[in-house]
């Protein structure tokens, strides 16, 4: 696959981006050469191959999940926190609408 100034152009108005013709001139090769890059990874052979989020083996650290471990923060509340909104509705935080 390659770009050519038009399609460089469609691109840029896509993107918002004022280019003028010295500078979509120049951005036709490095595009053409990053899609060539691309093709290029996709001649890799990844058989057996298992995908990963990391170059390095993370495992997270869980914490126990317990209700009400914390008397001040845990569940149970609600009349508490909703105290001290300027607005709750129907047991929840009441906010301004946004959309008409």
């Amino acid at each position: 696959m390659s770009v050519d100034k038009q399609t460089v152009a469609k691109i840029a108005g896509l993107a918002r981006i004022k280019m003028g013709d010295d500078e979509l001139e120049t951005m036709v090769p490095e595009l053409n050469n990053i899609l060539e890059w691309v093709e290029q990874l996709g001649e890799v052979n990844v058989d057996g191959i298992e995908p990963m989020s990391a170059v390095i083996p993370n495992t997270l650290r869980l914490r126990d999940d317990v209700i009400d471990a914390d008397p001040k923060t845990a569940g149970g509340r609600r009349e508490d926190v909703l105290a001290n909104a300027p607005a709750a509705e129907h047991g929840f935080f009441g906010v301004p609408k946004v959309i008409e």
